[in-house]
């Protein structure tokens, strides 16, 4: 949270486009803060994008794309909500479709435990890069908390809850651990 992915997301789609090659963005289908099938950052930049829901497969979604014209990049939003099957299949692309897929997304939940888009990717990526934040103590941010009505942090909840900054909280480990009580 707060580390700005997608805003790198747009800022490198614009690059290629600006280069005159076309891209292909997909965000989750239930992430609607902007009012669905975009991808926005809190910067106020945006951009359509195709969407994807958990029983889609993406090598098709890509493939059909790519059928449609030129296709230099995909960049895949929220990538933390991929299942482990899609991951699987952004590889085959990569591998069979010749596409190269950027995902951004979190690493790790308001509890802390890997999601299992984050673990797959994790796994199977062929390059990661770290995009940082930090802590209100001014360490890296590797952890986030949700706050629920009364501002405390919960414990206990759905992994996936769509939110932003009235919701969850970036801290570094140990603010984690003082708010968690672990």
């Amino acid at each position: 949270m707060n580390a700005g992915k997608s805003t790198i997301l747009l800022q490198a789609a614009h690059n290629y486009r600006e280069r005159g090659m076309d891209v292909y963005l997909l965000t989750a289908n239930f992430d609607n803060r902007s009012g669905g099938a975009k991808i926005a950052s809190r910067i106020g930049i945006e951009s359509d994008a195709d969407v994807y829901a958990p029983e889609d497969d993406l090598f098709e979604k890509i493939e059909l794309r790519i059928a449609q014209g030129d296709c230099a990049c995909v960049f895949v939003d929220e990538a933390q909500w991929l299942s482990k099957t899609q991951v699987w299949q952004l590889a085959r692309a990569v591998d069979e479709l010749n596409v190269p897929i950027m995902t951004y997304g979190l690493r790790v939940d308001f509890q802390g435990n890997l999601f299992p888009g984050s673990a797959a990717l994790l796994a199977w990526a062929d390059e990661m890069r770290e995009i940082r934040t930090i802590c209100h103590c001014g360490k890296k941010a590797t952890m986030v908390v949700r706050r629920g009505a009364d501002g405390k942090a919960m414990r206990d909840g759905p992994q996936v809850q769509v939110g932003g900054n009235e919701t969850y909280v970036s801290l570094c480990r140990r603010h984690f651990r003082e708010e968690m009580g672990v």
